[in-house]
């Protein structure tokens, strides 16, 4: 029997050696790999076609925002191989403004990923038929997930049930700020019951 963890070196060498890969590490047990945007489609292409990888799955696309970086977005495809039962993190970085090219040729169903991430973080896709919004209203001016989205100032649609109509309003943070205590109850508690009899 193969050693899972010899098959997974083997394969990220493998990985490593694909163009277009900047860096391939072990991240919380996860193989993940760096790649550049060029090239991106003839990448994932191989990965998923090629029997060494067969990575037949994109399970999600997302978006993160760094800030404080000069290249600002990372794009994550989230790979499965069922046959070789394996994940694959790609990672690729896109600058504010950029855009990416789009793998809805690859996976049809990556067109609804895309869309949300296009919502989400305002990165946008090459080659991606459908640009419309998917989380937010139709209406809305931004991109929430940025980090530097303002959470004031905006307006939010919801069905007024007594008015039985849809209506605009602020948007209300109606929560408090609370102090939580993450102590859990089994950590406070210094005696439990019955420890009395054993220390007689």
């Amino acid at each position: 029997m193969v050693d899972p963890l010899v098959e997974a070196d083997v394969q990220a060498d493998a990985v490593r050696e694909l163009a277009g890969i900047v860096d391939v590490n072990r991240e919380h047990g996860a193989l993940v790999a760096r790649a550049t945007a060029n090239g991106l489609i003839t990448l994932l292409q191989t990965l998923r076609d090629h029997p060494q990888f067969a990575f037949a799955q994109v399970m999600d696309i997302c978006g993160v925002d760094w800030p404080e970086r000069t290249i600002r977005f990372e794009i994550v495809y989230n790979l499965l191989s069922i046959t070789r039962n394996a994940r694959l993190r790609v990672v690729v970085p896109v600058e504010d403004g950029g855009s990416i090219p789009s793998v809805s040729s690859l996976w049809p169903n990556a067109t609804w990923w895309e869309r949300e991430v296009w919502d989400l973080f305002g990165v946008s896709f090459d080659g991606l038929a459908d640009h419309r919004r998917i989380v937010t209203d139709y209406g809305f001016e931004g991109h929430p997930l940025r980090k530097d989205f303002p959470l004031t100032g905006y307006v939010e649609v919801r069905y007024d049930e007594d008015r039985k109509a849809v209506i605009y309003e602020k948007v209300k943070l109606t929560q408090e700020f609370r102090n939580f205590d993450f102590l859990s109850p089994w950590e406070a508690m210094t005696t439990l019951p019955g420890d009395e009899k054993a220390r007689n």
